[in-house]
């Protein structure tokens, strides 16, 4: 019998109370060789069972941040290339053909960066900044660690070898917050997280900071990039941007607030 020459790959979803779209997402990366979930321990509805049933692994760990769930599975997954599938993304046929043709020469670069074609409330967004969306997804296990952020963490070489970057054609279905209540859940949560990553790297928040970044965030999303083409979608998808960034440079300055009063406290006697 003649050996598959295709290199492997094992493809690694993150999952959290998503029995909604988990089994649709593992459907659609089932042309891996290894599909391993990835379960917070804190997921409560039916997420497990449909991960058991389906999944050819799960892991199950506390949840501390995105990147660092990630970070813990990546040594664990049995073949040398990995992708990484949120559990509201979708492989496309497109993007599953991309990837075979990568496997097939064994990739010409060290990882590839992914496409996402958004959809909010039930709507595909084609403007906001959306429609620029790409994610490093598809990596070799043994070069690739996630950097240590709360949010907005991306693949980065784990040792000090150049890490080349392609880009795949295919792209991501991606079924963001179907509602407005489920986007209200998570905005506040990941704005905390984007402050304290801010505090870390900002030492002064200033005017700039607090207003004219903000007003920055809904110009490019509403008008440079066309967020207007969504209409009122649109412009609340921009408008909580703007929001969001707001919110992030606060949390910032409370924190310094905070630093400075504990290391001046003030004099305890009357």
């Amino acid at each position: 019998m003649t050996a598959d020459p295709r290199a492997r790959l094992s493809v690694l979803i993150p999952a959290c109370n998503e029995e909604k779209n988990l089994a649709a997402c593992i459907e659609s990366a089932r042309f891996a060789d290894e599909v391993v979930v990835v379960l917070d321990a804190a997921s409560t509805d039916g997420t497990e069972e449909i991960a058991r049933r389906l999944a050819d692994r799960v892991l199950v760990r506390a949840y501390e941040n995105s990147a660092s769930q990630k970070n813990w599975a990546i040594p664990q997954m049995s073949h040398p290339w990995v992708l990484v599938v949120d559990s509201d993304e979708r492989v496309t046929p497109e993007l599953r053909r991309d990837i075979e043709q990568v496997l097939a020469a064994d990739g010409s670069h060290d990882g590839y960066r992914i496409g996402r074609l958004n959809h909010f409330m039930g709507k595909p967004i084609r403007g906001c900044g959306w429609q620029r969306d790409d994610v490093l997804r598809l990596f070799r296990r043994d070069r690739g660690r996630y950097q240590e952020r709360h949010v907005h963490a991306d693949i980065v070489a784990c040792d000090d070898r150049p890490f080349s970057v392609g880009q795949l054609d295919g792209k991501f279905l991606h079924f963001t917050y179907d509602s407005f209540e489920q986007y209200l859940k998570k905005y506040f949560r990941y704005a905390t997280w984007a402050g304290e990553d801010r505090f870390q790297r900002t030492p002064r928040v200033g005017w700039r900071h607090l207003l004219l970044r903000p007003l920055w965030r809904f110009f490019r999303q509403f008008i440079l990039f066309r967020g207007y083409r969504d209409g009122r979608i649109g412009f609340l998808i921009c408008a909580m941007a703007a929001f969001s960034v707001l919110l992030k440079y606060g949390y910032a300055m409370s924190r310094h607030l905070e630093t400075a009063r504990d290391s001046n406290p003030k004099d305890p006697r009357p």
